[in-house]
């Protein structure tokens, strides 16, 4: 592919249109280097601009390796002047077929060379006979010519971390996925992250200004992930199925997949003594929210809790209700809940076969 440029007096910067090569390949330079030829030093000094005017064997052969095509254009005013300077050297201009006098005369070979260009099976007559799966074959090769054409006119994307630099002020990686490291989090190499909240002067390592994934295998993990966040959409369920005073939320990804669901239902607290039931004060209690392993910490259990958030003012509840243990009790205080000071006690029911139910509890009756 050539990077096409709006002016022919601005020379395009090789160095960026090679790393965009390399990201659409998905080549490091060591491998681009491999595939085309040349020294590993010779494709980092070309992306640098430190190599002044490489060679343009070497920059063809870096281009077609990184599965683009390097195409020069001659414009019509240089055409003329090449003409010119022809002429004056007593040499006898090319003429262009498209461009000559109809007094001139025709050789055979330009008769042959038109008639070959009208017998062309794609351009031929619609009176000539042809079978319906020749129709559909020259349908088909002129849809992938023009495809294929399309591909390589489409503008290179950029690299979206070509702008960040580490502390020697190198350019990172262009075949993998950079960012910016803003809290530990953000760094595979803080071990700590995850276990411990320690304030910034007890860090036991420096952060980078920003940090990659080697594994290319990591890399498209997360590029699936930053898909899934753009890609999964979160609706409410309803229908004759379900009680009225039921609540389902689904995420879905556009093709159907299930990556997760909450399921509430309503509950007014004069149930528990009795009495009129005010329905200002009913409550949405959250039985659970469940979101598939592979696609857990991509923010989908959150947004289902804020869809359902978003549809109580509409059903006139203002509260919502939750028992949780463990990680669950992280994940609603991320979600906006707050502790109660009550501790609800843990009870379970067994019945053994031969005798009456059994209660045990987490709590002690009082003596």
């Amino acid at each position: 592919m050539a990077e096409p440029t709006a002016s022919t007096d601005r020379p395009t910067d090789l160095g960026d249109v090679l790393r965009r090569l390399r990201r659409r390949a998905d080549l490091s330079q060591r491998e681009l280097a491999v595939r085309a030829g040349v020294p590993q030093a010779a494709v980092a000094r070309i992306e640098s601009g430190r190599a002044g005017d490489p060679r343009y064997r070497t920059v063809e052969r870096l281009v077609r390796a990184a599965g683009g095509e390097l195409r020069l254009h001659v414009g019509a005013a240089a055409m003329a002047t090449s003409v010119r300077h022809e002429e004056q050297r007593g040499m006898p201009a090319v003429a262009d077929p498209a461009t000559s006098s109809p007094d001139e005369e025709r050789s055979p070979d330009d008769e042959q060379r038109d008639v070959s260009a009208v017998a062309d099976p794609a351009a031929s007559s619609p009176d000539d006979e042809r079978s319906p799966d020749e129709e559909q074959g020259i349908r088909a090769g002129r849809d992938e010519e023009q495809g294929t054409r399309a591909g390589r006119d489409e503008p290179l994307a950029p690299v979206p971390h070509d702008g960040l630099r580490d502390r020697a002020e190198r350019r990172y990686p262009a075949h993998l996925d950079v960012w910016e490291v803003r809290e530990p989090k953000d760094w595979p190499g803080a071990w700590w992250a995850e276990w411990y909240n320690l304030p910034p002067e007890r860090w036991p390592l420096p952060l980078p200004p920003a940090t990659y994934e080697l594994s290319r295998r990591h890399r498209d993990r997360r590029r699936w992930a930053n898909w899934v966040r753009g890609a999964v959409a979160v609706r409410r369920v309803t229908g004759p199925a379900l009680p009225l005073t039921s609540w389902r939320f689904v995420a879905e990804l556009p093709y159907g997949d299930l990556l997760g669901e909450l399921r509430a239902h309503e509950r007014s607290p004069h149930l528990q003594w009795g009495g009129a039931e005010p329905a200002e004060e009913r409550e949405v209690i959250i039985d659970g929210v469940l979101v598939a392993a592979e696609h857990r910490r991509l923010g989908i259990g959150r947004r289902l809790v804020r869809a359902l958030v978003a549809e109580m003012p509409g059903a006139g509840i203002q509260v919502a209700r939750a028992i949780a243990d463990g990680p669950g009790v992280g994940f609603l205080l991320a979600c906006g809940f707050r502790l109660e000071a009550s501790r609800p006690a843990a009870l379970r029911l067994d019945r053994p076969a031969g005798s009456g139910p059994a209660v045990s509890g987490a709590r002690l009756p009082p003596r």
